[in-house]
């Protein structure tokens, strides 16, 4: 059996984007962080550099122009792959077949036009598909007895939830391949800022690597890691909305994968979804009164069929941010313990494969007004912090804040 991270494929900068022309007069421009956040950043700026009008009429005036130039931007993303929709899956040795668990989100949703109409040419496609998938609510109950389970909802197309095809990491690596002006550089953790990176004459900052390697110099840094992250990254940098980004408080959340043999091999309460019994078929699940938050059957998403029977459960945020710290085999244990009860497993019908991820900023809590910090940008050193916490901490947010962004850097660069 092999074990595979989707997140960790070989991927190169050199087979992701091409730089723009390497000139002295371009603005550049770094994005700390390669999940959807920069990548929405990094598309978007490059439509709106596209998108500018023709340059000066008079071609001396244009060649001694910051704006002459396609601006230069790199992201810097400290995994190995881009982030956000992770994907882990292993393969069977003996019939080839994948287990798959999409860990990270498992769907998103597209409730403004802007971002409606982005996401429309992967729909059309085929790599984005919505998942009409049918919830119940999941009651464990005492001993061996099955679970009590209710209808809630089925989801359509009119509210829909989007998920990507093959896996849910197979979006964020379209988004990296079509950046054509635009350099990914994996692997690499930015070091935190300080008051001497910033250069108050031309308003460039110097980034350097945690080894203490200069990454270069840049008009504008745009920061969108998570906010704890942020937080220390900016921590002696002089950022004027430092106690901004405090303001933000994000959970952490366990992700327990669970894999079995063969269908046959399930559970009568996961059989239960692919068989028409008593018992409401289902793909997504509520359990109550339990450390679990949702229970999603992964080989019956849409184009998934051809999975190994695979199951992906999402723990109650509260617990994980009040057990963040504990031992991962300690988590993993636990929850095995709330998945048995829930999915009422016996010894015969035990998943084979088990697996635990620990997200440490996963969940944004909502203030009661519903409004998010938007961007918060300091002009005096062209610097940005950005991300999905700053709005309603889902993609969506990724990418409307991404539009923020872009709308600063456009104007400033007159774009």
């Amino acid at each position: 059996m092999t074990d595979h991270s989707a997140n960790a494929n070989n991927l190169s900068s050199n087979n992701l984007s091409t730089s723009a022309a390497n000139t002295n007069s371009s603005a550049k421009i770094a994005i700390i962080g390669g999940g959807l956040s920069g990548l929405f950043t990094a598309t978007l700026l490059e439509r709106a550099i596209a998108q500018r009008p023709a340059q000066a009429h008079n071609e001396a005036e244009a060649s001694n122009s910051v704006n002459a130039q396609h601006p230069q931007i790199t992201i810097f993303e400290k995994s190995r792959s881009v982030g956000r929709l992770a994907t882990r899956y292993r393969t069977d040795s003996l019939t080839n077949q994948n287990w798959q668990w999409a860990f990270g989100a498992q769907f998103f949703t597209a409730k403004s036009d802007s971002f409606a109409q982005f996401i429309a040419p992967w729909l059309q496609s085929g790599s984005l598909q919505p998942w009409c998938a049918q919830v119940v609510e999941l009651t464990p109950t005492d001993g061996n007895a099955e679970p009590i389970i209710s209808k809630k909802e089925q989801w359509d197309t009119t509210h829909a939830r989007y998920i990507s095809s093959p896996k849910m990491t197979s979006w964020g690596r379209q988004l990296a391949d079509n950046l054509t002006n635009s350099s990914l550089k994996f692997k690499t953790r930015v070091a935190p800022l300080s008051t001497e990176h910033h250069q108050s004459t031309d308003q460039k900052t110097e980034l350097f690597d945690e080894f203490g390697a200069s990454l270069g110099c840049f008009d504008w840094v745009i920061c969108t890691i998570p906010n704890g992250q942020a937080i220390e990254l900016l921590a002696d940098s002089g950022f004027c909305k430092q106690a901004q980004i405090s303001q933000a408080k994000m959970l952490a959340c366990y992700t327990l994968m669970l894999g079995w043999d063969k269908v046959s091999m399930l559970p009568q309460t996961l059989q239960n979804s692919v068989a028409a019994t008593t018992t409401p078929v289902w793909d997504v699940a509520y359990p109550q009164q339990s450390i679990l938050a949702k229970i999603f059957v992964e080989h019956q998403k849409p184009s998934y069929s051809e999975l190994l029977p695979s199951v992906t459960i999402h723990a109650n945020n509260d617990w994980s941010e009040a057990h963040v710290n504990d031992d991962l085999e300690i988590i993993q244990a636990q929850l095995l313990v709330a998945a048995k009860q829930a999915l009422n497993w016996n010894n015969d019908t035990a998943p084979s494969q088990v697996d635990c991820h620990r997200w440490r900023y996963a969940a944004t809590v909502i203030n009661k007004g519903g409004e998010g910090l938007g961007v918060l940008v300091d002009n005096d050193r062209h610097w940005i912090v950005s991300g999905d916490w700053c709005g309603q901490g889902n993609i969506e947010s990724c990418y409307l804040m991404a539009e923020q962004v872009v709308e600063v850097v456009a104007a400033a660069l007159s774009l």
